[in-house]
């Protein structure tokens, strides 16, 4: 699961455009051409094949699906990934609103400064992050070696849940902060200052005005936390903590016991839905908004007062330890590793596949959304809404389900496919679609049919007028899912590790292979060109957003 694009939705539902445009009533849209929907479909059948393969493995082990399942053992892992997703959310959700709120409604020093610096965490894969906490704070780490002369021979162990909540918590908070700065400020000014003229405090307005009207936004991050820790693997596999997402990688790389390792998927997959579910329907209670236009002013600020310095160092220590940290780890073993010998040349073999491998999947993916969002947007009704919805439920399996499931599909059925870039690119497609159709409906739906129509008339083909007038148009929500699609891709790291070819290593693969080794200074470099690489993905995608494109 991609960490990378809090404002993308994993619900085909939420890219939706209101108001007079989404009522829009031009001529009566052509059915859709055979070719439209035999692509359409074909798209939102492949994102299935995963989840149906694991059903039907699940269903062939008769009753002993279910004593697997319901092992001692397997039922105490399920329980702890329950509490660490409760943990990892709640923590993440508290800080992320408070920065929200210190950079969006208080006279913080710097407020634009911190903004950018506490989002910046967005930019590192958890198992970067992971990598960096173990460097700096596990068993004979930096902190140790410089509390040994003062006599501190051994600090408390970083392994287990207390490391995992930990770098989950510092690396998902930004999901939280990026989508409540949005709902501050789209909150009207004036419901606020309503209460205070009746005697509210500060503290009351905020618990009883501005958190009810920012449920939405903080269920939005909070889903957002929530599914990244169920899907993370790297950071609970290198502090040691026993998730279902490790255990089923124990279960298929050590043990090669695949029929437990494809119940565990399923036991995955259940949790995520079960989670899918429940905010869909708290979602669906009620809604806030504005009872009238208004006119669009700035809130006023709240002074911090005594608060400031508690503020700042607030700022400080979150920048501190999700920023700052794995920069200076990183670069501590960069030095440390060229002192030695390593070289920084050795690592373009790794970023050519990387990159390579990520722009194929970009392409693809850009590719496959295109049949799937036209057919649902411009001939609208159930069976294209429910192809479209099938064609996000990639997106809510964890990529560790996802390779599994495709693993044992090339193993079985698809033998020449096994162990290729094509199964690889093909895992990609089914968890990064979403990211791609959000941004091309987005677009679409922006785009005027009458245009389409009229080339039609002219006696153009329906390729035709794809071609020559909707792609054209369509190019900046082409551009943004591709870049959203690389970003998630060049992250990704259990699909990377189960299906990549032989030999074929990544920045992803080559850091999680040093790190769970403990070697550090091999893990330093491509975790550098890693962070750069996505960086420079953000960069681009936000002056996009910046220029006004959808996405």
């Amino acid at each position: 699961m991609s960490p990378v694009a809090p404002n993308v939705s994993v619900r085909p539902e939420a890219s939706a455009v209101s108001g007079p445009a989404a009522r829009f009533r031009g001529p009566k849209p052509r059915p859709a051409s055979w070719w439209l929907r035999t692509l359409a479909w074909t798209v939102a059948f492949l994102t299935l094949v995963p989840l149906i393969y694991l059903v039907v493995r699940a269903l062939g082990m008769g009753s002993d699906a279910w004593t697997i399942a319901r092992s001692p053992r397997n039922l105490a892992v399920l329980g702890q990934t329950v509490l660490l997703t409760l943990a990892v959310t709640a923590s993440a959700t508290a800080v992320g609103t408070a920065l929200a709120w210190l950079t969006v409604r208080t006279d913080l020093p710097g407020r634009s400064v911190w903004a950018a610096a506490t989002c910046l965490p967005l930019v590192l894969p958890s198992y970067v992050g992971a990598f960096a906490l173990i460097a700096a704070l596990g068993p004979h780490g930096m902190l140790q070696t410089l509390l040994a002369p003062l006599g501190v021979e051994r600090i408390p162990s970083l392994y287990g849940f207390g490391g995992a909540w930990l770098a989950l918590t510092l690396f998902t908070y930004p999901y939280v902060q990026l989508t409540v700065r949005a709902g501050l400020r789209g909150l009207d000014p004036s419901v606020e200052e309503a209460a205070r003229s009746l005697g509210r405090t500060v503290p009351q307005v905020f618990r009883q005005i501005v958190l009810p009207h920012l449920r939405p936004a903080l269920g939005a991050g909070a889903l957002l936390v929530a599914l990244y820790t169920l899907s993370d693997f790297g950071a609970v596999s290198l502090l040691q903590f026993d998730a279902l997402t490790r255990q089923i990688h124990i279960q298929y790389s050590a043990t090669l016991d695949r029929e437990a390792a494809a119940v565990l998927a399923l036991m995955l997959v259940a949790l995520t839905l079960v989670l899918l579910a429940v905010e869909q329907r708290t979602r669906g209670r009620g809604r806030q908004f504005r009872p009238s236009a208004g006119v669009s002013r700035a809130p006023r600020r709240h002074r911090l007062g005594p608060w400031r310095i508690p503020a700042l160092a607030f700022c400080g220590l979150v920048t501190l330890l999700g920023l700052g940290l794995p920069v200076l780890v990183t670069g501590f073993w960069l030095v440390r590793g060229w002192q030695a010998g390593d070289r920084i040349g050795g690592q373009w073999d790794l970023l050519r596949h990387s990159v390579g491998a990520s722009g194929l999947a970009a392409v693809a993916c850009v590719a496959a959304a295109l049949p799937v969002v036209i057919y649902a947007v411009r001939h609208p009704g159930r069976t294209s809404r429910f192809a479209e919805r099938t064609a996000y439920l990639g997106h809510a399996m964890p990529g560790i389900v996802v390779a599994l499931a495709l693993v044992f599909l090339g193993a079985r059925v698809l033998p020449w496919l096994y162990q290729s870039l094509a199964m690889l690119v093909l895992a990609y497609v089914i968890l990064f679609l979403p990211l791609a159709m959000g941004s091309v409906r987005a677009c679409l739906l922006a785009i005027s049919p009458r245009t389409e129509e009229a080339a039609r008339t002219l006696g153009r083909s329906p390729a035709g007028v794809l071609r020559a007038v909707t792609l054209p148009q369509l190019r900046p929500g082409l551009l943004t899912g591709g870049a959203l699609v690389f970003l998630s891709c060049m992250k990704e790291l259990p699909a990377t590790l189960l299906l990549g070819p032989t030999g074929f290593a990544t920045l992803a693969t080559r850091i999680w292979g040093a790190t769970e080794q403990a070697f550090f200074a091999r893990a330093a470099a491509p975790s550098l060109i890693l962070v750069l690489v996505s960086a420079v993905s953000l960069a681009v995608l936000l002056r996009h957003e910046e220029e006004g494109l959808p996405g």
